[in-house]
């Protein structure tokens, strides 16, 4: 079958996006006294939409991006997620713009067919030591700012924002590795909202809700890249 004939979203592609937007309006209508929460719906359904094109290798992916990143800056600001909210706005968001360009370059067309889908590459073995460290060190001292701060979980806060920060720049640059971290973050990111929606705090449900899909997004994306891969370049 010519990939070029196929549409790029499969059947768990739709799970994982009715599957949020499902969850989200069951919650709705279960807290229905406090209201519907259209900033937390909003930003679950551009952001599994987001995350979903990405694993897929489509560049679509960074138009939703935009939209989820800046919603969620807003939301993890009010969450005290200061970590979280900082690199959303200062760095997810330019990104959307700079991996649209870098993804172009790398064959990724604007079409809706599988063959439109970026070429993937991966790292060499010096490069993902280099990039471990670097995560563990910045890590350490983030954390300490963050409680200087008055983060509420600044050691997750921390953790999370330093990978996706590595894991956006290896997803710009259309690296296989990125799913790992994807991956990790993504079971962190759960904890630490599940802690938020525990204390009740506001959009935390639907953020919570969004970041499960995520999760099966990321090892959905890591089967997919490894289908993509055209070689084995590496750097």
């Amino acid at each position: 079958i010519d990939m070029k004939e196929k549409n790029i979203l499969g059947a768990f592609d739709w799970f994982l996006i009715l599957g949020v937007v499902a969850c989200n309006v069951i919650y709705s209508i279960a807290t229905a006294s406090s209201g519907f929460d259209v900033l937390g719906f909003t930003a679950a359904v551009a952001g599994i939409l987001c995350v979903v094109l990405a694993a897929k290798g489509s560049i679509w992916n960074y138009a939703f991006g935009i939209v989820q990143v800046s919603l969620y800056a807003y939301i993890a600001w009010k969450s005290t997620a200061y970590g979280n909210a900082a690199v959303n706005a200062l760095y997810y968001f330019p990104m959307q713009f700079i991996g649209w360009w870098q993804w172009s370059r790398r064959g990724a067309g604007t079409g809706t067919e599988a063959g439109n889908a970026v070429e993937s590459r991966r790292l060499s073995w010096k490069m993902r030591a280099m990039i471990a460290a670097g995560i563990a060190v910045v890590t350490v001292a983030l954390a300490f700012v963050l409680k200087h701060f008055g983060a509420e979980q600044p050691w997750i806060d921390s953790f999370t924002t330093v990978l996706c920060i590595a894991a956006q720049a290896l997803m710009t640059f259309a690296f296989v590795e990125q799913w790992w971290l994807w991956i990790v973050f993504n079971v962190f990111t759960v904890i630490m909202w599940s802690v938020f929606a525990a204390e009740g705090t506001e959009h935390s449900v639907p953020t919570l809700i969004m970041y499960v899909f995520y999760l099966m997004n990321s090892v959905n994306g890591l089967v997919n890249w490894r289908r993509l891969e055209r070689g084995d370049a590496k750097v």
